[in-house]
């Protein structure tokens, strides 16, 4: 039987919240294949829950207390987990909800255990599906954002590919979003200090703490430990298939690069 490949995939909020159950659908529909056909196991890090709080409410200030985001974190996670269970469920797949503080990976035995947990689902052949826990978190406990926690659970865990499912096409030369000419980069074979300079370190998606920052410091992370990460839209039709066939799409960092079209 051949070796079980494990990968781990982050999806941030704004690709959670407009996307919606729709696109949460389409995720686990290529996991199950992922897994049928190519013998993938997947962790699930997820983005959302005081976005998705958010919505559900009258509370939308861009300047959230630490209170504010406590709360709000209790009120959407079981929201954001009822998608993800409806998502699964259509697909003859099964999930765990596990919440992380930084401590958890910080402390010795607390991570030894956490690794024997995810080992374990995923021997059950359970989706482990990761957020931190932010209705407890402080400021000075907190990983930052998720595109950091997923790196390191990709480091512990040992996988193979870190995808970061992003609301952009990949990593470009320039800021699109300011010149329409910017060009994708679809290749790094390492990242640089003048690649993370190059997003904007105060960036964030405009309903998460996430942006191209710290998704290129969360490749830097895992690319130190041989991990290959991919940046990549996560509305991209079968996004996750495609990486799993080694086709060209958004940004790889790390990994042979074999130069093929996702067409």
């Amino acid at each position: 039987m051949a070796k079980k490949r494990r990968w781990v995939i982050k999806a941030g909020s704004r690709m959670v919240c407009e996307g919606g159950p729709l696109l949460m659908r389409t995720w686990m529909q290529q996991v199950a294949e992922l897994k049928k056909k190519h013998n993938i196991e997947v962790i699930w890090v997820t983005s959302g829950a005081i976005a998705w709080a958010e919505l559900k409410t009258s509370f939308n200030g861009h300047r959230r207390t630490l209170r504010q985001k406590q709360a709000l974190s209790a009120i959407g996670q079981p929201l954001v987990m009822d998608l993800y269970n409806l998502a699964l469920h259509a697909n003859n797949l099964l999930g765990a909800q596990v919440l992380l503080t930084a401590g958890d990976m910080r402390d010795r035995r607390r991570k030894y255990n956490l690794l024997n947990s995810l080992n374990e689902l995923l021997r059950m052949n359970v989706i482990p599906i990761l957020n931190e826990n932010d209705a407890i978190s402080t400021e000075q406990i907190q990983f930052g954002d998720n595109d950091s926690l997923a790196s390191k659970v990709a480091i512990l865990t040992k996988a193979e590919r870190l995808i970061l499912l992003t609301d952009v096409d990949g990593l470009f030369d320039q800021d699109p979003k300011k010149n329409p000419k910017a060009s994708l980069i679809s290749y790094r074979k390492s990242l640089g200090k003048a690649d993370v300079l190059m997003a904007d370190r105060h960036s964030k998606s405009a309903q998460g703490t996430g942006g191209m920052y710290s998704k290129l410091l969360a490749a830097k992370e895992a690319s130190r430990t041989g991990i290959v990460t991919h940046l990549v839209r996560g509305d991209w039709p079968k996004n996750l298939l495609h990486i799993a066939e080694g086709k060209v799409l958004g940004t790889q960092v790390g990994g042979r690069f074999v130069a093929q079209s996702k067409d």
